[in-house]
């Protein structure tokens, strides 16, 4: 068999000669799927890169899903492999890899694809580079680009193109074959010499098949396929008459034919088939004519529509379609949702249900339940629209998207339980601001701690971004400074909260931190106070003593250099977060000791001392300089280091909390019982660690220094822990969701 006999985009005629029975889930499409085998059985002259695209409609999903079925070894035993086209059948090799983008980010998506192939990236130019490197090809099959991310609006498509396809394709051991919208097909295909990629459009004359689209109709309509006993549907010629005028109409688009096809089935009153003018062209006259047979004003139905053609994630809960049509079109829906569901049923569908059982968003790792909130609507419904193009039709049609979406926002914001997000459904929690991105609103909504604790990380991290920065507070910069951490550790609520309210101390936003503290939570901690110091290379708890005494970090007896309170000029200024409205406790008197810390810093460092070493120490690097810090307020101290006593191993013994230290995690324990009851990660690797007898934990990183009296007396959820990435991938927020392989 010659090369441009595979590859020839006129051999629907040919099959059909040869008698050969076409592929029982597609029902057609030959040119293309000759193409697709010979690509797969990497013939010669056949493209290493494959584009599929074409109108939403136009039967890309399904094309691709019929295809995978031939290349999968358990479902090809199921297909009647003999009897189809020989040359539209790939070779029986083991199945390629299928990532799905789907709800996913581009980064979520490329670590998909790194555990697949089980590489040992840790940035992701790495994954590139490692699959460049290897001896065998890899064969990739990337299909649903068009609903890529988490959120709809934040234009995730065109980031998959450019930041994994694009260098999947140029890498050489790649054979890939993507399922694309046109506006990103050529960006795609343009980026490789010539003969290395092929775009095949299923809207262009090339590849269209109007006689598998006939045959597509005509199946649907038999009784066979569940239609009822109708003229049309009983007699063949009757049937197929019906079946060449639909596929004639509706232009090549497979959409179109099965809307037509579910309206005059489930209602097929008032559908007379030799009328023209009652079959569509367009999915908008498919909708248009379903009401007007039906008696229904076309614009009542798209209204009704109109939420679930705007919702985000899985599906909207039944329970808010009513309220959601009301906000949208201006006006009470209720009996109109009632009386149209006959109307509504062939443009819906139920959400089958995710494996956690609440259909929550695909690109969440944890799920975003509360402690208090977790089984809020996880006996819900969900619907959604039957198919993307609908909902984009919907949409097309409203005359302000904008409008409509901040109908919806303030409607979800009065969904809201007293304002307890804890309470909220969680596609309110998760979605809100996604739609308050649309209607252009999402600033004004980052100012909730609560909502930022509760909300699934994932969606909140991804609309947040797709904001302007320039238009971002200080509160939403904090949030994604710190949204790596959230979605990498998974974190459920109680536990994002926690960390929120560290870095909002870090950021000197102390009344988002106490904010935090009056919602409800357990937090294993409150923050004391964060200083902003580079180059901390250990530090220590400990106390000065309110006269003389000895024991100090050098083993030697020395005076203060000032009063316990006092601030040299030289002392670098902390960030301050003593507008705190909870008081630390006291920091000792002139008869108590002083609970401080100890910093290790560069020699030179502003406020710091020289600290001589003993006999016999080796010399450090940069010198031995300490600064001291008082341990519960934000402030330093003009004190000599030597005066610094340490805990004894007896005392620490005595404490009722211990520590545990990993490579990139740290754990509290309480004594008494073994258990967890506060666990720390970090985006960036810690430098030092120590914690008091009274339970405070300080906390050395690149970024500074960190102190947290530790609260919680029962266990504690422990994150999890996945390797440390190398580089900065998980402290830019830019970079994606480099831990998180949902």
């Amino acid at each position: 068999m010659g090369d441009e006999e595979v590859m020839s985009a006129s051999g629907e005629g040919n099959a059909v000669a040869a008698g050969y029975a076409p592929h029982p889930y597609i029902g057609g499409r030959t040119a293309v799927l000759r193409a697709l085998a010979a690509w797969r059985m990497r013939w010669p002259g056949a493209p290493r890169v494959i584009v599929l695209t074409g109108n939403p409609g136009s039967g890309r999903s399904r094309l691709v899903t019929g295809f995978l079925m031939m290349c999968d070894p358990g479902y090809r035993k199921q297909l009647p492999l003999d009897d189809l086209d020989p040359a539209t059948v790939p070779p029986d090799l083991p199945a390629p890899a299928v990532p799905s983008p789907a709800g996913r980010t581009a980064a979520q998506l490329l670590w998909m694809i790194s555990d697949h192939f089980g590489l040992d990236a840790g940035r992701g130019e790495d994954i590139f580079t490692e699959l460049a490197a290897r001896e065998e090809p890899v064969t990739l099959v990337v299909p649903d680009v068009d609903r890529a991310g988490p959120v709809r609006t934040a234009d995730e498509p065109a980031r998959v193109v450019r930041n994994v396809l694009k260098p999947l394709a140029a890498t050489e051991t790649v054979q890939l074959l993507a399922e694309v919208p046109r506006e990103l097909a050529a960006e795609l295909a343009g980026a490789l010499p010539s003969g290395q990629a092929q775009i095949i459009d299923l809207d262009a004359a090339e590849w269209a098949d109007p006689k598998g689209l006939v045959l597509h109709a005509e199946t649907a309509l038999t009784p066979e396929a569940g239609a009822p006993d109708l003229p049309f549907t009983t007699d063949p010629s009757a049937r197929r008459a019906l079946a060449e005028a639909l596929a004639a109409r509706a232009d090549g688009n497979r959409l179109t034919v099965q809307l037509a096809v579910q309206s005059l089935l489930l209602q097929p009153e008032g559908f007379d088939p030799a009328d023209a003018s009652l079959l569509p062209g367009t999915v908008g006259e498919a909708l248009d004519l379903h009401a007007r047979r039906l008696g229904a004003d076309p614009q009542t139905l798209r209204l009704l529509l109109a939420p679930l053609a705007l919702a985000e994630g899985e599906g909207l809960p039944v329970q808010l379609w009513g309220t959601l049509a009301s906000a949208v079109a201006g006006r009470d829906m209720s009996q109109d949702l009632a009386d149209g569901m006959l109307l509504a049923a062939p443009f819906i569908q139920p959400v089958e249900r995710s494996r956690d059982g609440d259909g929550g968003n695909a690109g969440s790792g944890s799920g975003s339940g509360s402690a208090s909130g977790s089984g809020v609507g996880s006996d819900r419904t969900l619907l959604r629209l039957t198919h993307p193009g609908v909902a984009e039709e919907i949409r097309s049609g409203l005359p302000d998207v904008r409008d409509a979406q901040t109908r919806i926002a303030m409607a979800l914001l009065e969904a809201v339980p007293q304002q307890d997000w804890s309470r909220a459904d969680p596609y309110v929690r998760d979605h809100l601001a996604a739609h308050t991105l649309d209607a252009g609103l999402l600033p004004q909504l980052l100012t909730d701690p609560g909502l930022f604790a509760h909300a699934d990380p994932v969606t909140m991290r991804a609309a947040i971004e797709a904001v302007p920065p320039e238009q971002l507070g200080a509160p939403a910069r904090t949030y994604l400074r710190t949204a790596p951490l959230l979605t990498r550790s998974e974190a459920p609520a109680e536990l994002r909260a926690a960390f929120l309210e560290s870095a909002f101390v870090e950021d000197g936003l102390v009344a988002y931190a106490e904010a935090l503290h009056t919602l409800g939570f357990r937090l294993p901690w409150r923050t004391l106070w964060s200083v902003p110091l580079v180059g901390v290379r250990a530090v220590t708890t400990g106390t000065l003593p309110p006269a003389d005494g000895g024991g100090g970090l050098d083993g030697t007896s020395a005076e203060a250099g000032g009063g316990p309170g006092a601030t040299p000029a030289t002392a670098p200024t902390p960030s301050d977060p003593s507008g705190s409205s909870a008081p630390a406790p006291a920091s000792g008197t002139a008869a108590t000791p002083r609970p401080v810390a100890a910093f290790l810093v560069p020699e030179g460092t502003p406020g710091s001392r020289t600290v001589p070493g003993q006999d016999g120490d080796a010399p450090e690097a940069g010198g031995r300089a300490l600064l001291v810090h008082d341990l519960l307020r934000p402030e330093y101290l003009d004190a000599d280091p030597a005066q610094v006593q340490l805990t004894s191993a007896q005392a620490q013994e005595a404490a009722p909390f211990g520590l545990s230290r990993g490579a990139d995690y740290l754990r509290v324990w309480a004594r008494a019982s073994e258990e967890v009851v506060a666990a720390l990660v970090s985006d960036t690797p810690f430098t030092g660690a120590d914690l008091s007898p009274d339970g405070v934990l300080v906390v050395a990183t690149a970024r500074g220094v960190t102190a947290r009296q530790i609260l919680a007396a029962a266990p504690a959820p422990v994150p999890t822990v996945p390797a440390q990435r190398t580089g900065t991938a998980d402290s830019a927020p830019s970079d994606g969701l480099e831990g998180d392989h949902s």
